[in-house]
């Protein structure tokens, strides 16, 4: 049963607060930064894998003990697109998990204020009722492709929450829907639905193509926010949330993947048709999380799908002001 939230205002961070941002090269971490730089934030410590592997416990006991951050966000992890999840099955659960393990213990050890673990919306059942509730966590099985990845994310979020009840900590967790934005990964192998779709339209407009292709009939519909209002929802959390349950962030709505294929046509000025290669699997045919909870909370999305699928790709396909990410 969720339990009561703490009031609004009741951990507004200083300034110069000593905040860590796990993963902050990443799209959501990245995305932390640049919220946390916008609003004044002074004393933001980063780390590369290369300087800091978060998957060695002795390392990151060796940092949390140099370093000493005030506030954590762990937004680092090992993500990829269906293909990768189901391939790296291994690596996809063994390291997520000793992020998750490594990063969580020491904040308790060195006394960490608060710390905001973020998951994903795998982590609910394959055919969990729609739109998804928090409390539907951990009542049937889940997607097999991605469960490594999942039980990972799960496992996070699960210690944060014991860390809680055990020691006392301070440590929250949030589940993202689909997010898009700077940073993202378009590799055609290995991306999420959006991105892919955006540098399709992109390739098919550049080559003077007749048409593009989407896998499926189209009529799958997801849910999809921006990672700017990911961010803006992190901080929001950070400083006004305190409470047992973790949190659903998302956008609210859903569209279908052949209307998501029609704002990217329309986006991109491709001239051609969109046809459906219906020997490739729909996947789930709905995926909406119910983000009611941080709505009554005082937290709502601010940009639209339209328009933040223009930002992006004005700027990573027309001002080219972002490398486009293979990986």
């Amino acid at each position: 049963m969720p339990d009561t939230p703490l009031r609004i205002g009741t951990n507004k961070m200083e300034k110069s607060a000593k905040i860590y941002v796990a993963g902050h090269r990443g799209m959501v971490g990245s995305a932390i930064v640049r919220k946390l730089h916008k609003e004044g934030f002074s004393n933001i410590i980063t780390k590369t894998s290369k300087e800091l592997d978060l998957t060695n416990q002795q390392a990151v006991a060796d940092f949390f003990a140099a370093e000493k951050p005030e506030y954590v966000f762990l937004a680092a992890a090992k993500v990829g697109g269906i293909h990768a999840n189901n391939i790296y099955r291994a690596d996809f659960i063994y390291q997520n998990l000793m992020i998750e393990c490594n990063v969580i213990h020491q904040s308790y050890v060195q006394g960490v204020k608060k710390l905001l673990f973020l998951g994903s919306s795998c982590i609910y059942p394959k055919n969990a009722p729609q739109p998804i509730k928090e409390e539907y966590l951990l009542t049937s099985v889940l997607e097999e492709t991605n469960e490594p990845y999942a039980l990972a994310k799960i496992a996070g979020l699960k210690m944060c929450e014991n860390y809680k009840r055990q020691y006392g900590c301070n440590f929250i967790s949030g589940m993202p829907t689909n997010l898009y934005g700077p940073n993202d990964n378009y590799d055609l192998n290995n991306s999420h639905v959006l991105p892919a779709i955006l540098r399709k339209f992109h390739e098919a407009k550049e080559a003077n193509a007749p048409s593009v292709e989407i896998w499926g009939t189209g009529k799958p519909r997801r849910e999809f926010l921006h990672v700017d209002d990911l961010a803006d929802a992190c901080l929001f959390l950070m400083e006004k949330y305190d409470g047992l349950q973790l949190v659903n962030i998302g956008y609210g709505e859903d569209v279908s993947i052949g209307e998501l294929a029609e704002i990217v046509k329309k986006t991109t000025g491709f001239g051609g048709s969109i046809t459906n290669n219906t020997s490739k699997p729909d996947g789930t045919m709905k995926k909406l999380m119910d983000s009611s909870f941080l709505n009554n909370l005082g937290w709502k999305p601010k940009i639209d799908l339209e328009t933040g699928i223009q930002r992006v790709y004005k700027d990573v396909f027309i001002d080219k002001t972002e490398a486009i990410t293979l990986r």
